[in-house]
């Protein structure tokens, strides 16, 4: 029987980590088949608190693990599979054979980016492929850009985006965006974006330093393809929330986010969400961070009821 078992090991897993084995718990971390999260596919972190200069994404994720393991959270190469809760305790599938009891559980399993599934995509995420604006906007100061998308988030990270980019091109299969009007007419009327109509991304081409250098575009009306000279792409299609083991059992939005009641709270006693699983309005480190540190409170306050 464990105290507490978290779930992830991103920024929102690893500080409820670092606060649960602060708190004496011993808490065990269930790292997943990515560990490290979306963190962990970035290269330089430039607005998380504390780092003047910036730091690597999996530096950043290899301190707070080691940060935690020095308080004594322990951590293990298992996935979720099931998801059970008898009475006061909450039983855990592993990989589909183990099973393995807590007193309380944190979810911080993240959500993942929705990729277009073109060739080489994940070897140039952070070398001019990303899903967030916000992130990593900042590196391409001056230089064309693209979003992919045609919702509202697509619409948001291309108006962000022109306050670096010299232009941004937004890519949409469709001749119309799905966003909502009021995003939609603010992106088509910004000068420094220009929509890219009818068109799907089919490849990705790269300088001599593996950077993002143009992709070549084809024409789902004509079938033709031609290149488009731009040194960023942000993919803007959406998330996945990385929550299969608890559908059905825990209470979720129409897209599979967790649901939290007060604070981290879900809505089953001993079980509490942090991050991205829950969160799909800012995604960044340091709101995860924010929210794995109110859940490990959460949690203890809670595990104060069996002493």
């Amino acid at each position: 029987m464990e105290k507490v078992i978290i779930i992830g090991t991103g920024c929102a897993g690893l500080t409820a980590a670092i606060y649960a084995a602060r708190g004496n718990f011993e808490p065990l971390v269930l790292e997943g088949r990515e560990p490290g999260g979306q963190l962990s596919t970035t290269t330089l972190v430039e607005n998380f608190p504390g780092f003047v200069d910036g730091i690597d994404g999996p530096m950043l994720i290899m301190n707070m693990k080691s940060q935690a393991q020095r308080f004594g959270a322990r951590f293990q190469f298992s996935c979720v599979t099931g998801f059970e809760r008898n009475g006061d305790r909450i039983t855990l599938q592993l990989d589909g054979v183990d099973h393995i009891e807590t007193r309380a559980l944190i979810i911080a399993s993240g959500a993942s980016a929705r990729w277009l599934g073109i060739e080489r995509e994940r070897e140039l995420v952070g070398h001019g492929l990303t899903s967030c604006a916000t992130c990593d906007g900042a590196f391409y100061r001056n230089v064309p850009g693209a979003v992919v998308g045609g919702g509202d988030s697509a619409c948001e990270e291309a108006s962000f985006l022109t306050r670096f980019a010299s232009k941004v091109h937004l890519i949409h299969r469709r001749d119309k965006l799905r966003a909502s009007r009021i995003m939609a007419d603010r992106a088509l009327s910004n000068p420094k974006i220009e929509p890219v109509w009818n068109s799907a991304i089919t490849s990705y081409l790269t300088d001599a330093q593996n950077e993002v250098r143009a992709v070549t575009l084809k024409d789902l009306v004509t079938g033709q393809s031609r290149e488009l000279d731009v040194k960023c792409v942000f993919v803007a299609i959406g998330h996945t929330p990385n929550t299969t083991p608890f559908r059905g059992k825990l209470d979720m939005d129409d897209e599979g986010y967790l649901l939290q009641k007060t604070g981290t709270h879900t809505n089953i006693p001993g079980v509490f969400a942090a991050g991205d699983v829950a969160d799909r309005t800012y995604r960044q480190a340091v709101t995860a961070a924010g929210q794995g540190c109110a859940a490990a409170l959460d949690a203890e306050r809670y595990l104060a009821h069996f002493e």
